[in-house]
């Protein structure tokens, strides 16, 4: 998420290319701000990752930057957040940060699963690509790790006692409360989407339908993700 309520101002790239930027002193070594957001493209990009959606803020004097790439994994279409901020004022360091959830705000919050954080030195623009590669490195592999559950998922189908049990599971590892039970039986039984009406009963059905009776509370709670997978996966392992 991109919040720019503290005199940043909404920028496409191509006003990013146009802004100037400062020249280098001996201890400041400024890094323009479209280069940082083609050195994440780039990077990305190597890695198999597509960007579906940017967005841009800079404050009204273009000395700081404030970005948020969207981009989509190859292997499970599960979307990740890349934030960005850059200054040329020293106020703070260049940072990259990426996860399922990241904020980046004009106000200087900056939050996300993990971050980099690199000083504008005379090496600034060398050792970037090398750090940011090794966060997208691994994410690379945990969609692909992703992909294969969830295809497990799919061919594991669920007796009727089974996603009963799976479903007090939930309730019980704190992944659902107790007025979301309801939710979670309804949407199983009774899908909201055509691909699993006509679909098998199955742990991928049932993942899905808790997801959407949470409605992004998921998303917004890593451990309850965590935990969700925990009981999915238990289930899985029970039957197979």
């Amino acid at each position: 998420m991109l919040i720019l309520h503290a005199g940043a101002n909404e920028i496409d790239y191509d006003g990013l290319r146009q802004l100037e930027t400062p020249d280098p002193t001996a201890t400041h070594v400024p890094v323009p701000h479209f280069r940082v957001v083609d050195m994440l493209r780039h990077t990305l990009g190597f890695y198999g990752h597509t960007v579906v959606s940017e967005k841009h803020g800079v404050t009204p004097d273009g000395m700081r930057y404030f970005g948020l790439l969207q981009l989509r994994s190859p292997h499970t279409g599960h979307v990740d957040s890349v934030g960005l901020r850059n200054s040329h004022d020293r106020s703070f360091p260049i940072g990259i940060g990426l996860g399922a959830v990241t904020l980046v705000c004009d106000n200087l919050s900056f939050l996300a699963s993990t971050v980099i954080k690199r000083k504008h030195t005379v090496n600034a623009r060398r050792d970037l690509p090398g750090l940011v590669a090794e966060v997208v490195e691994p994410l690379t592999e945990q969609r692909e790790a992703q992909a294969r559950k969830f295809e497990h998922y799919r061919t594991t189908e669920l007796s009727d006692m089974q996603s009963d049990h799976c479903i007090v599971q939930l309730y019980k590892q704190g992944v659902i409360g107790v007025q979301r039970i309801a939710d979670v039986l309804k949407e199983y039984d009774e899908p909201s989407f055509d691909e699993f009406r006509t679909g098998p009963r199955n742990a991928w059905r049932l993942f899905n339908s808790t997801t959407f009776a949470l409605n992004g509370r998921i998303a917004e709670n890593p451990a309850s993700t965590a935990r969700l997978h925990q009981v999915i996966d238990g289930v899985c392992e029970h039957i197979n």
